[in-house]
C-alpha cells in the first residue's frame, strides 16, 4: 500500500482581522429579522418603476415605495443585476447605487450598508463604455498570466467606476466538454492552468495584499463550486455523475487556489451531483467547502436556486422545505431574485420553529458582515465616477486588444499562406464577419450578448478591421449566411444570404476571408444539440473551397464547432474565440503580419461529436489495435490538441536537465530547458511542461499532466533556458476520498520534444 497524504488541512486559524472584530460586535447588536434580510439578494427590476417587479420601465428609476420595502422593511442585504437586461453608464449606476445606499444608511436601525453585485465576466459587463477584453477561454490561450491579471486589474477599476464594489466573476469550472452552453466562460481543461489564472484574477480583483477596501479592488465571487460544466447531458444546470477521486483531482484545484488567494466569496453549481443538487449538498458546502478547505468568506447562491430544490428538482415539496434545506447545507446569502419576502418571512419563521439554528444564521450573517466590512462599505458605501479618469481610457482600451493579439491561435497555415500581402483583393464572408456580437459573446452590455451592436459600434468588426488593414478598395462583402439578430431569436437561427453571390465574388480576389462559427449565447439558451458546425455554414465554406481560391476560415466561437469534413479543404485556419471589442482588430493585425501569433488551445479541439477525450485521459482511452478476433482499438483521435498554436517563426527545444535523477518525496525538482527562435522573424512561445507517471498502483495514472508553464518572446537566432521548480509532493494524485497519493517510482518529464525520467524514492533522502 502506498503512503497516502491527505488533502491539505485548512489553513491555521487567522488572528482577527478588524472586519472580524466589527461584524462580531454588530451581529450581537441584530435582531433575527435584520439578520435574515442579510441573507437576501434581489435583482434590480424589483426596485424599479415599472407594472411588475419582473421588468422596470424605461428610462430606469427607483421606485421609492418598492426600495423601501425591501430595503428598509425587510432589511434586504444585497442587490445585483442590471435592470432590464440593459448597460448603464456609470454616472447611472453611481445615481442608482447611491440612492439604495442612502436609504440603507438613513433609514435602517443599524445602518447597514447593501453590497451590490454585478456579473463583471470579461470586463464590466453592465456599464456603457467599460473595457471589454476576451472571454476567459480566450483569455487562457495567452498563456499570459501578466496580461490576464492586468485585465482583472483594469476591470476592478471600472467595476468600483460603476459604483460597484462585487464581482461575479472569475469562472473556475473545468471547461472539459466542449458541449456546455459556458464552455467560453471557462480557463479550459486543464486543472493547473485554471489555477493558476483564477489566481491572477483573484488577485487583480482584490490586490496582492487582499486589501478590497481600496477603491479600486472588488470582492471576487469564484464560481461556480463544484463540478459545474461537466454534466452528463452536455446541457446547462443538469446531472453530472462525478466520481469522488474526479472531484478532487480535477476540478476543485481551481478553486482551491482561489480560496488560498483570499477570494471573499464563493457562488454555487447551479446542477446537481450524482443526484445531488449541490445547493443542498451539506458534505459539498460545509464539510468540503467550510470545513475542508477552510472557507471563511461568502457563499451565495446561483440566480433562483433555492427555488430549484422544489420547482425543478422535485428534492422538497415547497419553498420552506427548500429554505431550510439550502441553508442548512450551507448557504448564506440567496439570490433569490425575486420573492423576498417569501424567503424572509419563510426563514424566521424555520429559526422559530427550530428547524434552522440560530448558530447556522449567525455563520451565514457573520460571513456577510466580514465582506462589507473588508470593503469599507461602511465607510465609503458609494465610490464615484469622477474618481476614476482612466475609465474606458485609451491605457485601458490598449490592454483589451493586446490580450486578444496573444490570445488569437493559428490552427493550421499550410503552404505558409499567412500572412497575407497587404496588397491582396480579399472577399470577407460569413454570419461573423461583421458582427461586434459575435466578437465579443454574452455577458456583454446584456446576458445574452443582443444588444452589443448598440453600445459597441465604435468599434470595427472583422470586416471593418481589414478594411482598415489593407483599404476598403481592396475588400469585398458578400455575407453568405447571417445570423436571426433579432432579440427574440434563437442564437442558432441562421439563413442563406447572398450564398451563389457570395461564391461568384470569390472568384474575382486573390484570397477568401470565411469567418463562420457561432451567434452569442449563455447558459441555458445556449444548450446544443449537434456540435458540428452548422449546415449552412459548411456549405458555404464547401462551395468557397471549390472555388480553388485559398481560403482562409476564421473561427469565432464559444466552444470548438466540429469541422473535421471541412478541415482538408482550408489550407489556414485561425481561432479567435471570444476576442472582445478589440478582436477585430487584432485578427487583421495577425492575418497581414503586423502580429506573430502566439496563442496556444485551452482545451482539445475534438474532430468528432462522439470523440470528446480531453488531454487528460487514460492509457486505455489511447490504445493501439490489438491483435485476435475482434482488433479492437481506442483511437484518441483529436483535430489538435491541446496547447497546439502555431506561429509565423520556428522554435526548438533543446538541453532539457534534470537537477536529480531520484528524488524523495519532500524534494523539490529543478528543470532547465533551452528554447531558440530558429525563423526569421520575432516570436513568443508558450512553453509547457508535463509530467508522465509511468506506474501508479491504485488508480491509473494519466497520460500526462500540465505542471508548469511560461511565455517568452524571442528575436531570430535567440536562445534563452527556462527555469521550472516542481515540488515533488505536486505529483501525488487524488483517492477516493480525496486523499492524496504519491507512489515511489519512475516519472517522465516532456518539455516540447524533450524527455527525461526521474526516479521518486521511499527514503527521505534520495540518491543522486
Amino acid at each position: 500500500m502506498a503512503p497516502r497524504i491527505p488533502l491539505a488541512p485548512p489553513p491555521a486559524a487567522q488572528p482577527a482581522t478588524d472586519a472580524d472584530a466589527r461584524a462580531e460586535a454588530l451581529l450581537a447588536r441584530m435582531t433575527l429579522e435584520e439578520k435574515v434580510g442579510q441573507m437576501a439578494q434581489i435583482t434590480l427590476d424589483v426596485v424599479g418603476r415599472g407594472k411588475s417587479r419582473f421588468a422596470s420601465d424605461e428610462p430606469f428609476a427607483l421606485d421609492e415605495a418598492k426600495l423601501r420595502d425591501a430595503v428598509v422593511r425587510y432589511k434586504v442585504g444585497s442587490i445585483l443585476n442590471a435592470a432590464n437586461n440593459r448597460a448603464r453608464t456609470p454616472q447611472v449606476w453611481e445615481g442608482i447605487v447611491g440612492r439604495i445606499q442612502q436609504l440603507a444608511r438613513k433609514e435602517t436601525r443599524l445602518k447597514i450598508p447593501v453590497l451590490y453585485g454585478i456579473d463583471a465576466v470579461h470586463g464590466e459587463t453592465y456599464t456603457v463604455g467599460a473595457t471589454m477584453f476576451p472571454q476567459q477561454i480566450a483569455q487562457a490561450a495567452t498563456r499570459n498570466r501578466a496580461l490576464v491579471r492586468r485585465a482583472a486589474e483594469i476591470t476592478a477599476y471600472e467595476t468600483r467606476a460603476s459604483a460597484i464594489p462585487w464581482a461575479f466573476s472569475p469562472v473556475l469550472d473545468l471547461g472539459s466538454d466542449p458541449r456546455s452552453p459556458r464552455h467560453w466562460e471557462t480557463y479550459g481543461e486543464d486543472p493547473y492552468l485554471g489555477a493558476e489564472l483564477g489566481v491572477q484574477v483573484v488577485k487583480g480583483y482584490q490586490g496582492e495584499r487582499n486589501d478590497v477596501s481600496q477603491p479600486v479592488r472588488v470582492a471576487a465571487s469564484v464560481k461556480h463550486f463544484l463540478a459545474y460544466q461537466v454534466p452528463s447531458s452536455g446541457k446547462d444546470r443538469t446531472n453530472a455523475l462525478v466520481p469522488d477521486e474526479s472531484l478532487y483531482e480535477y476540478h476543485l484545484p481551481a478553486f482551491k487556489a482561489a480560496i488560498d488567494a483570499g477570494a471573499h466569496t464563493i457562488m454555487i453549481n447551479s446542477g446537481l451531483i450524482n443526484g445531488v443538487p449541490v445547493h443542498a449538498n451539506y458534505e459539498i458546502l460545509t464539510r468540503l467547502l467550510k470545513e475542508r478547505l477552510g472557507f471563511k468568506g461568502l457563499v451565495v447562491t446561483d440566480w433562483g436556486d433555492i427555488d430549484n430544490l422544489y420547482k425543478r428538482d422535485r428534492l422538497v415539496p415547497n419553498v420552506k422545505e427548500a429554505i431550510a434545506l439550502a441553508i442548512n447545507s450551507g448557504i448564506d446569502m440567496g439570490m433569490l431574485a425575486y420573492q423576498y419576502e417569501e424567503f424572509c418571512d419563510n426563514l424566521v419563521a424555520l429559526v422559530k420553529e427550530g428547524r434552522v439554528p440560530q448558530a447556522r444564521v449567525d455563520d451565514a450573517v457573520r460571513r456577510i458582515l466580514r465582506v462589507k466590512f473588508a470593503l469599507g462599505l461602511f465607510e465609503t458605501p458609494v465610490t464615484r465616477v469622477k474618481d476614476y479618469p482612466k475609465f474606458g481610457s485609451a491605457e485601458h482600451e490598449r490592454a483589451a486588444y493586446e490580450t486578444a493579439a496573444e490570445a488569437i491561435t493559428l490552427l493550421k497555415n499550410q503552404g505558409g499562406l499567412l500572412p497575407l500581402a497587404k496588397s491582396s483583393r480579399v472577399l470577407v464572408t460569413g454570419p461573423n464577419a461583421h458582427s461586434m456580437r459575435t466578437l465579443n459573446g454574452a455577458w456583454t452590455y446584456s446576458w445574452q450578448g443582443e444588444k452589443v451592436e448598440e453600445f459597441a459600434g465604435r468599434y470595427h468588426t472583422i470586416l471593418e478591421a481589414v478594411q482598415r488593414e489593407i483599404g476598403p478598395a481592396n475588400v469585398r462583402y458578400v455575407p453568405g449566411v447571417s445570423y436571426n439578430m433579432k432579440p427574440e431569436g434563437k442564437y442558432y437561427e441562421e439563413s442563406a444570404d447572398q450564398l451563389e453571390q457570395a461564391v461568384a465574388a470569390a472568384r474575382d480576389v486573390d484570397a477568401v476571408l470565411l469567418c463562420v462559427g457561432e451567434n452569442s449565447y449563455a447558459e441555458k439558451p445556449g444548450d446544443l444539440n449537434d456540435l458540428t458546425l452548422s449546415p449552412l455554414q459548411l456549405e458555404l465554406a464547401r462551395r468557397l473551397a471549390s472555388t480553388g481560391k485559398p481560403l482562409v476560415l476564421v473561427l469565432n466561437e464559444g466552444r470548438p464547432r466540429i469541422i473535421s469534413g471541412l478541415e482538408p479543404l482550408v489550407p489556414a485556419i485561425v481561432q479567435t474565440y471570444l476576442p472582445g471589442n478589440h478582436g477585430g482588430e487584432a485578427l487583421a493585425d495577425i492575418l497581414f503580419g503586423d502580429v506573430n501569433p502566439s496563442g496556444k488551445l485551452p482545451y482539445t479541439y475534438p474532430r468528432y461529436p462522439n470523440a470528446l477525450v480531453t488531454y487528460i485521459h487514460k492509457y486505455s482511452e489511447e490504445q493501439k489495435r490489438g491483435q485476435g478476433a475482434y482488433h479492437y482499438e481506442a483511437d484518441y483521435n483529436p483535430q489538435w490538441e491541446f496547447g497546439h498554436g502555431l506561429s509565423y517563426t520556428t522554435f526548438a527545444y533543446a538541453g532539457l536537465q534534470l537537477d536529480k535523477s531520484s528524488l524523495a518525496r519532500e524534494e523539490t525538482l529543478t528543470v532547465t530547458v533551452q528554447v531558440t527562435n530558429t525563423g526569421r522573424r520575432e516570436g513568443k512561445e508558450a512553453v509547457h511542461l508535463y509530467t508522465s507517471d509511468l506506474v501508479a498502483a491504485q488508480v491509473a495514472p494519466d497520460v500526462r499532466r500540465l505542471r508548469r508553464f511560461d511565455k517568452v518572446s524571442l528575436q531570430p537566432g535567440e536562445t534563452k533556458t527556462l527555469r521550472f521548480t516542481l515540488p515533488v509532493a505536486e505529483l501525488a494524485y487524488a483517492g477516493p476520498k480525496g486523499e492524496k497519493i504519491l507512489e515511489a517510482g519512475d516519472f517522465e518529464v516532456r518539455v516540447g520534444d524533450q524527455v527525461k525520467r526521474f526516479t521518486l524514492v521511499d527514503s527521505p533522502t534520495a540518491a543522486n
